[in-house]
């Protein structure tokens, strides 16, 4: 990991674009893991790889966020400008308009129902884009957008570890039927990290969607995990119905959520992923 800090931003900002130097460069509070943000004056930010494995993703960023901008009905990242390594530090990063809003993790006074219906709805656009050109899904998704099944040993090796901390015999019946089908028509865009960080609210709606650098065409069942690591009772069926894809891509979906559950809980305790696993054994939208 590289130490990034406000220092080196404004080091590469001045050195490269001069014209922004005068600009104060803050750290955003919530920060990512596989890159860091900050402010630039109030209408930017940079945003820097924070390791060599996640610097190509800027490059793939700045080819597709102009593609989806055209055609998705929520505002994402509109790249400015692209930097290059300096100053120590080692890899392109890309300068960007500032979005504004709360991460749908810290908001509060939300719509739920509305922020489920949204974001089916967002995802149902995404799929709708032209996808020529588009990357395809591989290990510059970390194999979202590829079939559930790329995981399976990880799937094995946690519930071993796991062992009687989760229920096996359900886990495994909900993976069983994540395996039973494929993505059957031609790839299409997916997102790849459908988070709650990732997700930006403002007065109680959804309001933009950020970090595209997991992104790519394939299959699109990945971007469906937050009905169970956001949504509550009713507005999984709002979500759902918002999406408009058949039960086989749910069934792939819970997959996708049960595998992150396990192999986040497998090192220890996660209040967050033991909610989700849970959310998924107890309704896993299509059977």
């Amino acid at each position: 990991m590289v130490e990034i800090d406000e220092t080196l931003v404004r080091t590469l900002v001045a050195a490269q674009f001069p014209r922004w130097a005068h600009l104060p460069v803050t750290a955003v509070t919530r920060q990512g893991w596989d890159n860091r943000t900050f402010r630039l004056g109030g209408e930017l930010l940079v945003r820097l790889p924070s390791a060599e494995g996640y610097a190509p993703g800027i490059a793939k960023e700045d080819h597709c966020l102009p593609i989806l901008a055209r055609h998705l009905p929520l505002p994402v990242p509109e790249p400015v400008a692209t930097g290059a390594p300096g100053a120590g530090y080692p890899y392109p990063w890309s300068v960007r308009r500032w979005l504004p809003g709360d991460t749908l993790a810290a908001a509060r006074g939300l719509d739920r129902a509305a922020v489920a219906r949204d974001l089916g709805g967002l995802l149902a656009a995404l799929r709708r884009v032209p996808s020529a050109g588009g990357p395809a899904a591989g290990r510059h998704s970390a194999f979202r957008g590829c079939h559930p099944s790329v995981y399976g040993d990880e799937v094995e090796q946690a519930l071993a570890v796991l062992g009687g901390r989760v229920d096996t015999a359900a886990c495994r019946a909900v993976w069983a039927r994540a395996l039973t089908s494929a993505w059957p028509d031609a790839p299409v865009w997916f997102h790849g990290d459908v988070s709650a960080g990732n997700l930006l609210v403002a007065d109680g709606r959804l309001a933009a969607v950020i970090d595209f650098g997991q992104c790519g065409v394939g299959d699109p069942a990945c971007d469906l995990v937050p009905a169970w690591t956001w949504c509550v009772g009713a507005e999984r069926a709002v979500f759902r119905d918002a999406v408009g894809l058949p039960a086989d891509a749910w069934r792939r979906a819970s997959g996708w959520a049960l595998w992150k559950a396990l192999v986040s809980l497998a090192p220890g305790p996660h209040e967050e992923q033991a909610r989700a696993l849970a959310a998924v054994l107890d309704d896993p939208v299509a059977e």
